[in-house]
C-alpha cells in the first residue's frame, strides 16, 4: 500500500522510515529539514539497529504528494486545525487515516472535520526524539497498537497491522476505548510531572514520594476508565507500566520536550478533555486536575 506521513518528527520519522526500509512506498511531509533530507536522506539511530534511507520521498506541501491508502498523522494535537488543509490532497474514497497522537477525544474531533473519512487510533509505546535535522533518535521500545474508530473495512486495518509487523514493528490490533485509556495511564502522570518538576521519568520513580504519587495518578486514570466501562484495565496494568518505566533509559516525554523547546504543550487532549469526561461521568481525578492547573500556569509563563 501507499503510505503518507504528516508530521515527520520523532514518531512519524521512525515508523515511516521503518516502513520505507522494509520496502513500502512512503511519502513524507517535512517542514524545516526538507532541504537537508533531500540532500542527505533520513537517518534512524536505533537501539534495535540503526539504518539510513539515502533516497526519501520528501515534500514541502501535501498538495505535491500523491493520494495515499494510509495516512499516518503524527502532528502534535495542538496543530490539528491544520489538518483541514493538509489532509484532503492525500485522500481517496477509501483512505485510512491513523491518528498517532496523544490524548482522549482526538478521533471524535477530527471525525467532525472529516465526516466520511475512515479513522483509526495509533497508540505508540516508544522512546524516540528528533532534535536535529534528518535524524531520529530511537532510544527504546517501539511497539504500536492500532484501534479501529470508524474504518468500514476491517481487512484494511488488518493489512496495515500485517505490514507494520513485516517492517519489524511490534503491532497490536486492539479495542479503541481500551487502547486510548491504557495509553493515558502512562501519559497523564509522566508527561505533566516531568514538566512540573523539571525532571525525567527515572528520577520520578527513584524518589519514593513521587513514585507513590505517580502510582496514585495512574490509579485515578484506571478508576475513571473502569467507571466508563473500559475493560482489561486494573492495578496490575499500573504495576506493569511502572515496571516498564523502571527499565527505560532516562527519558523526557514529548510534553517535556515541547516545554524545553518553547512549543505549545498538548494540555487539552492529554488532560483537560479526559478530566472533563471523567468528571461528567461522576468520577473526577483530583490529583490529575491539580497537575492540569499547574501545567496551564507553566504554559502561561513560557
Amino acid at each position: 500500500m501507499k503510505y503518507g506521513i504528516i508530521g515527520t518528527g520523532a514518531i512519524g520519522g521512525y515508523y515511516g522510515a521503518k516502513l520505507a526500509h522494509a520496502g513500502q512506498e512512503v511519502h513524507f511531509l517535512f517542514r524545516s529539514d526538507y532541504e537537508y533530507v533531500k540532500q542527505h536522506g533520513l537517518q534512524v539511530d536505533s537501539c534495535n539497529g540503526s539504518f539510513h534511507l539515502p533516497q526519501v520521498n520528501a515534500y514541502r506541501a501535501t498538495t505535491d504528494m500523491p493520494q495515499c491508502d494510509v495516512v499516518l498523522v503524527c502532528l502534535k494535537s495542538v496543530n490539528n486545525a491544520k489538518l483541514q488543509s493538509l489532509l484532503p490532497p492525500l485522500l481517496h474514497a477509501n483512505t485510512l487515516v491513523v491518528l498517532i497522537q496523544n490524548g482522549i477525544g482526538v478521533e471524535e474531533d477530527v471525525q467532525q472535520q472529516f465526516p466520511g473519512v475512515q479513522l483509526a487510533a495509533g497508540l505508540a509505546f516508544i522512546c524516540s526524539s528528533k532534535t536535529q535535522p534528518g535524524v531520529v533518535n530511537h532510544q527504546c521500545y517501539g511497539s504500536i497498537n492500532l484501534a479501529n474508530y470508524s474504518c468500514r473495512d476491517e481487512a484494511l486495518m488488518q493489512t496495515v497491522v500485517d505490514e507494520f509487523r513485516a517492517a519489524g514493528i511490534e503491532t497490536g490490533f486492539v479495542e479503541y476505548n481500551e487502547a486510548r485509556w491504557k495509553k493515558a495511564v502512562w501519559n497523564m502522570p509522566f508527561n505533566g510531572m516531568t514538566v512540573a518538576l523539571h525532571t525525567q521519568t527515572d528520577q520520578l520513580l527513584k524518589n519514593p514520594s513521587t513514585r507513590q504519587l505517580i502510582r496514585e495518578q495512574m490509579m485515578e486514570v484506571v478508576t475513571a476508565a473502569q467507571h466508563l466501562g473500559v475493560k482489561n484495565l486494573d492495578a496490575a496494568f499500573v504495576d506493569k507500566m511502572i515496571s516498564t518505566t523502571d527499565a527505560m533509559t532516562p527519558y523526557s516525554p514529548s510534553m517535556r520536550l515541547d516545554y524545553d523547546f518553547h512549543r505549545p504543550m498538548e494540555i487539552y487532549y492529554l488532560y483537560t478533555r479526559p478530566l472533563q469526561i471523567a468528571r461528567e461521568a461522576g468520577c473526577p481525578m483530583p490529583k490529575l486536575e491539580m497537575l492540569d492547573a499547574e501545567l496551564r500556569f507553566i504554559e502561561a509563563g513560557i
